[in-house]
């Protein structure tokens, strides 16, 4: 009975012709409905379905029209006997006596030249949505795709006349209309000036990688990449057999130093580096410049996140400040949209892109040209700068949020670095922190933050580190999720923490507290790297300000309660009243919780003048 192998889903967004015609045609597809089988009536199976007959019927005329089934008068509606011609037909008999000789002989595995060995396992499970408190940068949440936006540009790509245009484009070419919209929209935010011969559209910015790679790199080839630094590139040099120099970071980018004298390629993440998110200032963007033209080296600037800078202006591209054409330069649309589009894209000297365009066409000729077409109409019409306002807005939220959060629960246990954006946190935690374990524990609370093991490529790498994004995490979970993860290292580390009982230093009483406190400056370290001066005033009022890019400024209110300092910010801390034990060390201050644990060390910078 067909009926049965139609099954019919009240919840599903298809309607009831599209489910329908689906199960017919795989059913005929898949041979369930041999050729010449004859079908029943419009009238019969739409009462079998429980659906009008009218559903059934233009079911059936679809099908007639496109030949899958046919009428025969005073007969009924049959398969079509001609949608089985040219299939192969399984002799199955003749199948089951084969003679499987040897159990080896369907594993290829031994005959694998290019077989990649993975650096290490990916940053987190499949099932990542299902996690509470989801830190992983690079990972979304379905609600940011432009779903509208996406559409509409699709449509406009896809009528007759586009097909047209986009359908006769010869050999390896790109898209004109989007190469044009790439260099007039988004590549003048980073400086950069480039004509249509100097663009090379890609599968996403891996495939750029690898074509680079393909191109000026071979076991004669020194390239220095960044330590920690991009897994991916550094397996892409690899399999090219390129000698690979391994040069630290600091809180400025890629240190430049004799040590890249050796090299003939640097490969850089200047907007924010992977996996830091440490942003190059414009000294060593110069330096680095300075030791390309004096080496004669190349540069590969890989800028997939330009887009995310929250403090300040972003610094112009590597590319733009290059006047010798030694930087190739790497981009690509919004990671948002990314995993549906994959349009990345290559800016090179014209040379350059041509010899490129020789190598790509020998896997694929181009991106699929209804994609960019489609691209092309997204940029045009303004949806991506419109999409790129909001998602700036919904990660600078999240970006300031979780800094805000780490600051207030872990403010003198864990480092994050002066950074001025990007998605995600590189945290260096408590010395004896073990960052692997907290990681498999704040995994069974729901917490998932990201190991870093695999941005290393040598065995000696700090083991206190772990990462934290922004992109996967809804903003009103932040604050409980680092909470809850700050309860867990402060458990981990509770054996090397001081304590309000073996502190060294003088614990302070009512009346000292009364001595010491009013007119203080007290400075200390913010999580982030940047110096915080608080100014606690004879009244009870009292003023915060941070320094670096960015500052901020704060007021609130403090006082003395039975023995303890008690202080309440208008916006910092989320404005709750916090109080404090109290101990003295020469002119160090430190503060302790009402479970006695450490929460903070500042320095007696002064006291405010009278």
């Amino acid at each position: 009975m067909i009926s049965r192998l139609i099954h019919i889903d009240a919840t599903s967004d298809d309607s009831l012709q599209s489910q329908i015609r689906h199960k017919l045609v795989e059913g005929i597809l898949v041979g369930s409905f041999a050729s010449g089988t004859k079908l029943p009536s419009s009238r019969k199976l739409a009462v079998q379905l429980g659906v009008s007959r009218n559903t059934v019927v233009l079911v059936y005329q679809h099908l007639i029209d496109e030949g899958y089934i046919e009428s025969r008068e005073r007969s009924g509606i049959y398969v079509s006997a001609s949608i089985s011609q040219g299939k192969v037909e399984l002799d199955l008999p003749h199948q089951q006596q084969k003679v499987n000789y040897d159990a080896t002989s369907t594993n290829n595995n031994h005959r694998f030249k290019g077989a990649l060995a993975t650096t290490n396992a990916t940053s987190c499970p499949q099932n990542w949505q299902k996690y509470t408190f989801p830190f992983i940068d690079g990972k979304f949440d379905s609600s940011l795709y432009p779903v509208r936006e996406w559409r509409d540009a699709n449509s406009k790509a896809n009528t007759t006349r586009e097909i047209y245009q986009w359908s006769e484009l010869q050999g390896a070419e790109d898209d004109p209309m989007l190469l044009d919209e790439i260099r007039t929209k988004i590549l003048p935010r980073r400086g950069i000036q480039a004509n249509r011969d100097e663009i090379l559209i890609t599968v996403g910015s891996q495939q750029a990688l690898h074509l680079i790679c393909q191109l000026f790199v071979d076991q004669s080839v020194i390239v220095s990449v960044e330590e920690p630094g991009y897994p991916e590139m550094r397996e892409l040099l690899i399999e090219q057999g390129a000698k690979l120099h391994y040069q630290a970071i600091d809180d400025k980018g890629l240190i430049v130093d004799k040590k890249l004298d050796q090299c003939d390629i640097i490969y850089t993440t200047p907007s924010h580096q992977t996996p830091t998110s440490i942003t190059m200032s414009m000294d060593r963007r110069d330096e680095v410049l300075k030791k390309a033209h004096e080496q004669d080296l190349l540069i590969i600037e890989d800028d997939f996140e330009f887009e995310s800078n929250f403090l300040g202006q972003p610094h112009p591209a590597l590319r733009s400040l290059d006047n010798d054409n030694r930087v190739v330069y790497i981009s690509c649309l919004s990671k948002v949209l990314a995993s549906g589009i994959q349009i990345g894209f290559i800016v090179a000297d014209s040379g350059v892109i041509t010899e490129l365009k020789k190598i790509r066409k020998m896997v694929m000729r181009n991106p699929p040209l209804n994609n960019q077409r489609a691209v092309a109409y997204f940029l045009s019409l303004g949806y991506y700068d419109a999409f790129m306002m909001h998602l700036h807005k919904v990660f600078f939220e999240r970006w300031l949020t979780l800094r805000e959060a780490l600051n207030t629960y872990l403010p003198n246990c864990i480092d994050t670095g002066p950074i001025q954006g990007g998605t995600a946190y590189w945290i260096t935690g408590p010395e004896k922190l073990d960052g692997e374990y907290l990681r498999q524990e704040a995994a069974k609370m729901g917490i998932l933050i990201e190991p870093v093991k695999r941005y290393f490529a040598s065995t000696a790498h700090p083991e206190n580190c772990f990462r934290m994004g922004v992109t996967s995490i809804p903003n009103e979970k932040i604050r409980e999720g680092v909470k809850k993860l700050a309860e867990l290292i402060h458990h981990l580390t509770a054996d090397y923490e001081e304590k309000l009982t073996n502190a060294k230093g003088k614990l302070l009483n009512d009346d000292a507290l009364k001595q010491v406190l009013p007119g203080a400056i007290l400075e200390c370290q913010m999580v982030y790297g940047v110096p915080c001066l608080i100014e606690l005033f004879a009244d009870g009022t009292m003023k915060g300000r941070t320094g670096g890019t960015g500052s901020e400024v704060d007021s609130g209110r403090w006082w003395i309660e039975k023995g303890m300092y008690y202080r309440q910010w208008k916006l910092w801390a989320y404005g709750e009243i916090k109080s404090f034990y109290v101990i003295m060390d020469g002119d160090e201050m430190k503060w302790f919780d009402q479970n006695y644990c450490f929460v903070r060390q500042l320095e007696l910078n002064g006291y405010i003048a009278k």
